[in-house]
């Protein structure tokens, strides 16, 4: 397997237009790392300029310490799984998983034991004389996986492989591809515009955003300790909350405003605060730390907000409350128990160890 290397890449398309600016990364040898953003964010373009699809505008990649830029994909040693499965239709699932090795001259003993391996790890050996047609969803994509595997590749490419599947189906395969990952301990380099995939496969993540990588770092990291205000967004789901409004100094410390309540600010954010009173900020906050004053216990009276409830959706285990202050609007992931109503006004109380601050201008993290 194989460390991927990108040295101050950039795609400019014909009339000035950047999909990737800048982008600096190194994949670990046996690293996941999934890029996730939006729709024309540059995630899909910085993997295809991996795989030798897209002609790098400026900088160098390297796979396995060798430069790559000027090599054709075929000769890079690297395995890509589309979107669309990309399979030949009058073929078997056999040959469609033997043609690559085939076509690079392969003796056909080992071209039969590469496949039946990569079929009995994806559990796909029963239809080996099927054709594509007469597979499901889930599948196809098995078997464009199988393909991959075949190779034996230095990294593994996959671009947005679980977006034509049915919600659940995406669900079995991303675990199938998470666990194959640890079988095989290869190189993966995964793109997503799911931020929950990307959540629960990748070993670190990579966030981007018109072009610009805005974070890299472990789910876990991405989700406490988010760079900016449109990564502590994009990363969560339901997605954090966001006040605008006003730090102000108050008896009792610091204060933050946002429009139609208060909230005493907690004394280790409030350290780091005393520089922007008075300044416009944005205060965040996730669904999970705002709860319900009824159902908490001694909830503190300086750390609380009224609002009104817009929309109920039961969950199950869990429930989401969609409220309004007047000013703003924000959601509360509480306990599938309790009980709340449309247009009934609540006290919220907001955990504020575990709140964020962002530069209203920037979008910076502040604290």
């Amino acid at each position: 397997m194989a460390k991927v290397l990108l040295e101050n890449v950039w795609k400019i398309y014909p009339g000035g237009v950047v999909a990737v600016n800048d982008a600096n990364l190194v994949i670990e040898d046996q690293e996941f790392v999934v890029l996730v953003g939006p729709s024309g964010c540059g995630k899909s373009t910085t993997l295809r300029m991996v795989a030798g699809l897209e002609e790098i505008s400026k900088g160098s990649i390297y796979i396995d310490g060798k430069k790559v830029n000027d090599v054709p994909p075929k000769n890079r040693d690297i395995a890509m799984v589309f979107q669309n499965y990309a399979l030949y239709p009058h073929m078997s699932v056999y040959k469609n998983m033997a043609f690559g090795l085939k076509l690079r001259g392969y003796p056909k003993a080992e071209i039969d034991a590469r496949v039946r391996e990569a079929a009995d790890i994806l559990g796909i050996h029963a239809l080996l004389e099927r054709k594509p047609k007469e597979l499901s969803g889930g599948q196809r994509q098995r078997v464009a996986v199988g393909r991959a595997i075949v190779r034996k590749p230095k990294a593994f490419l996959f671009d947005e492989p679980l977006s034509n599947l049915d919600a659940k189906m995406r669900v079995q395969m991303r675990t199938e591809i998470s666990k194959l990952h640890t079988r095989l301990s290869s190189t993966m380099i995964y793109v997503t515009h799911d931020q929950v995939e990307a959540m629960t496969m990748g070993d670190r993540i990579v966030v981007m955003k018109d072009g610009f990588i805005q974070q890299v770092a472990p789910p876990l990291e991405l989700y406490d300790q988010p760079a900016n205000q449109f990564v502590a967004g994009f990363i969560g789901s339901p997605p954090m909350n966001f006040f605008k409004g006003r730090i102000e100094q108050k008896a009792g410390g610091l204060w933050f405003n946002e429009g139609k309540g208060s909230i005493r600010i907690d004394d280790q954010h409030a350290a780091r605060l005393h520089g922007h009173v008075g300044k416009e900020m944005v205060f965040g906050i996730r669904p999970e730390d705002v709860a319900d004053a009824l159902y908490v216990t001694n909830p503190a009276p300086d750390q609380q907000l009224k609002a009104r409830v817009e929309v109920v959706e039961p969950m199950g285990a869990e429930t989401y409350l969609y409220l309004n202050t007047g000013v703003h609007s924000f959601i509360a992931r509480v306990n599938g128990s309790e009980q709340a109503a449309v247009n009934q006004e609540l006290t919220l109380v907001l955990n504020m160890k575990k709140s964020h601050f962002f530069d209203a201008t920037t979008g910076a993290t502040i604290v």
